[in-house]
């Protein structure tokens, strides 16, 4: 919890004298970030920011929608694009190895954040109403939606419940084939409780059915509540949602959920780039804040600068210009970059000798990340997947 503390809060009013001009922002002619496929919200909010940039500064922003983390982030790697607005999936997992990035081609990335877009929508868990679960604690007993194929998103349930102590075998697991099957399980009541996001056109149709929508509390002042939960995702920070199904500025959900999108990009990227596209994000803010749902999440009072994977110190440059920047959070931020270093040299060391089985890779690998974490003292986060 204490990294989720560090909004910014009275800082940010501080700091929030008149940005320069946006002729000082120097970026290419055309730019070309990855973001999630077309009709998704951060492929929307994505054009509605390159709206800005071609109206303001002349710049041409190309977005390629990718289906998963892995088609969204081969471009990012590959150096054929600078940027990506991705999920939690390409940006964090990437970071850690974890499921498909911990396959033979991949391991852990060396990813940078730019800035978070922390809306008022939410990703949590989402019940219905007659199921009775005001909190974590009363998914004890509950049939819950655990989601073949999708492990990422069966792991931020495992993160949730642990909110209350408990586990899987706590509540009565469900399997589905697919995220949508899931939460037509609810509708139909064959599952009390899944995953999603509060926007989302199956959240809305939950809410108009018989079931009806709730979405359990998180109180935000159980901290050892959110270090269980930190402890297995630490990407997680708790927020009040008021955009989505059920919910307003007069029904708010004190919740648990994360940044979508993540701006993003590699260690590797040019700094002054990566500057300059913080800039642009914070300084034409007013430019697209009103183009597609969410993109009030961007804004610079919203941002949460020591979060689960570092910032690039392109963007650090530019915070540090706006007096938002503080010692706390570069410690933080070291923090993250040498837990990078700990995940690289392991995967160099295991992929040297690693076996030539797909199964057993992964295997070794699992054993191999989670021995190089704990000998450095570090979480482990997910010791199998």
């Amino acid at each position: 919890m204490k990294m989720r503390n560090l909004f910014l809060a009275a800082a940010v009013a501080a700091a929030a004298a008149a940005p320069a001009a946006a002729q000082s922002i120097k970026l290419p002619e055309t730019l070309t970030w990855t973001a999630y496929d077309v009709g998704s919200g951060g492929y929307n909010q994505a054009v509605a920011i390159g709206n800005a940039l071609k109206n303001k500064l002349g710049i041409n922003l190309r977005v390629l929608p990718g289906k998963n983390d892995v088609s969204r982030n081969i471009p990012l790697r590959d150096g054929k694009v600078a940027f990506s607005a991705n999920g939690i999936g390409g940006s964090y997992l990437a970071q850690e190895g974890l499921y498909e990035f911990g396959a033979r081609d991949w391991g852990p990335q060396a990813v940078r954040s730019l800035i978070l877009n922390n809306s008022d929508a939410l990703l949590t868990i989402v019940t219905a109403k007659d199921a009775n679960i005001a909190t974590a604690a009363d998914l004890k007993g509950k049939r819950v939606a655990w989601v073949v194929g999708a492990p990422s998103l069966n792991q931020n349930i495992t993160a949730l419940l642990a909110f209350a102590g408990l586990t899987w075998n706590d509540v009565k697991k469900v399997e589905f084939g697919g995220f949508g099957q899931a939460m037509d399980g609810i509708i139909s009541n064959q599952v009390d409780a899944a995953f999603s996001s509060t926007i989302s056109g199956q959240a809305y149709k939950i809410a108009s059915s018989p079931r009806g929508i709730r979405y359990p509390a998180f109180p935000h002042a159980d901290k050892a509540a959110w270090a269980r939960v930190n402890k297995i995702a630490p990407f997680f920070v708790p927020a009040f949602g008021t955009e989505g199904a059920d919910l307003s500025a007069d029904k708010k959900a004190e919740a648990a959920t994360y940044p979508y999108p993540v701006l993003m990009t590699m260690a590797a990227t040019e700094t002054e780039l990566v500057y300059n596209m913080t800039k642009a994000m914070v300084e034409l803010y007013d430019d697209y804040k009103d183009g597609a749902p969410g993109n009030v999440g961007w804004a610079l009072n919203r941002q949460i600068l020591a979060w689960a994977i570092p910032m690039h110190e392109g963007a650090v440059r530019y915070y540090k210009e706006r007096g938002v920047w503080t010692a706390e959070h570069q410690k933080h931020n070291d923090a993250m970059i040498k837990r990078q270093e700990v995940l690289a040299a392991a995967w160099k060391a295991y992929v040297a000798a690693a076996p030539a089985d797909d199964k057993e890779f992964a295997r070794g690998w699992m054993k191999a990340r989670a021995a190089a974490l704990t000998k450095a003292g570090m979480e482990v986060v997910a010791a199998e997947w």
